[in-house]
């Protein structure tokens, strides 16, 4: 492909609305773009609207490399604070703008035609490309863990996933657990307190307990790259009225944890808070877990990373973030693969105003997945 069509590709997928749903609409427009160009697709429905897509290049019997980005945008806010029109793809410069342009239809676009380059070209590989474009990954990673649990990651034995990184190379992330607790009590007329049981003084003693005792956790575990965990509490609900004890109080909490203290035991911490207090007159707490992505670890000196570093212009770092991908999900696979994070775009950019990618640089990433897959599959 020449520079223009490379960038109308790219323009095309930034118009398309794809705010938490209507992904189906950038499956299609991908899945056309394969059969062009003689590439075999199908398309996984997650739900009406919101289908992910899987197409295979095979040349050869040597190994399979995942190349993996979601469909997905976040939403663009408050539009008329945007420089130009969030799904107008336009270009000023060299900064082409849009919900999604870093975060990350710029690494999903290069990773496909690269693939289709690599095809047209009858590069010299020995192996099978599988391109696996996901939906749901802002929300949850609803997506990739679908294609998980249909074994669509079984065969890999490694897997980029085109997220936006920088100058870096990505082999770990933390998880991200978000949960909710209910407090349960009973309502009465403020002056006569002790006819009810307040559900907001319970919680604050919940409160209490969990800031101390994550904060416990924080002072104890640490990752070298990835840092500390970080619990924060974040909404708070309770009350109907200034002058009625309150009956329900919900509050909500985001944890991002770290392998050396995962999910798992941030659960059994909460939960052993909740029982205790429950043993109390008039405690009923509940606790609830609404988004549970475990942290990822991969090898810092895998075959993929090697190959990268092999055919890149300069040494890249090799290292952690702390925001969640949908590695979280694929790495649940039966088998374990090369993982690497390694995409274009402005890596402190995703979700904000005025969102863009460098042109330079997704046209500069585009050659560099073409040089790494036939690295990685000589």
């Amino acid at each position: 492909m020449n520079k223009e069509e490379r960038i109308k590709i790219l323009q095309d997928i930034i118009k398309i609305k794809s705010v938490n749903d209507n992904e189906s609409e950038v499956a299609d427009y991908l899945a056309n773009l394969f059969q062009k160009h003689g590439i075999e697709s199908e398309k996984v429905k997650y739900s009406e609207g919101r289908e992910s897509l899987v197409a295979t290049y095979k040349k050869g019997d040597g190994k399979v490399l995942g190349i993996s980005g979601h469909e997905d945008v976040v939403a663009a806010g408050d539009e008329n604070e945007w420089k130009f029109p969030p799904f107008s793809a336009e270009i000023d410069g060299d900064k082409l703008y849009g919900r999604g342009s870093t975060d990350m239809k710029s690494g999903l676009a290069a990773l496909a035609i690269a693939m289709i380059e690599i095809k047209e070209e009858n590069a010299d590989i020995n192996g099978t490309l599988k391109f696996m474009a996901t939906v749901g990954e802002e929300v949850g990673e609803l997506g990739s863990e679908q294609l998980t649990k249909e074994g669509y990651a079984d065969d890999l034995d490694g897997l980029i996933i085109g997220e936006p990184t920088g100058p870096a190379l990505i082999y770990t992330h933390k998880g991200s657990m978000n949960y909710t607790i209910v407090s349960r009590g009973k309502s009465a007329h403020s002056s006569m307190p002790k006819e009810g049981i307040n559900s907001i003084a319970n919680i604050n003693e919940f409160i209490t307990r969990a800031n101390a005792e994550m904060q416990e956790v924080t002072n104890k575990y640490k990752n070298d790259v990835l840092g500390e965990t970080a619990h924060s509490i974040t909404i708070i609900n309770g009350g109907d009225q200034v002058n009625s004890i309150p009956a329900v109080t919900t509050l909500q909490g985001n944890i991002r944890t770290i392998p050396e203290f995962d999910n798992g035991k941030v659960k059994a911490v909460l939960q052993g808070i909740v029982d205790d207090l429950n043993k109390r007159e008039g405690f009923g707490l509940e606790l609830i877990v609404d988004y549970d992505i475990y942290p990822v670890e991969s090898k810092p000196d895998s075959e993929l990373i090697k190959a990268i570093q092999s055919v890149s212009k300069q040494e890249l770092p090799v290292t952690g973030i702390s925001p969640t991908t949908d590695a979280a999900a694929f790495t649940k696979a039966d088998n374990e693969f090369d993982l690497v994070i390694y995409g274009p775009g402005v890596e402190d950019l995703p979700h904000q105003v005025d969102e863009y990618v460098l042109v330079g640089n997704y046209l500069e990433m585009i050659d560099s997945y073409k040089a790494v897959y036939e690295e990685y599959l000589k």
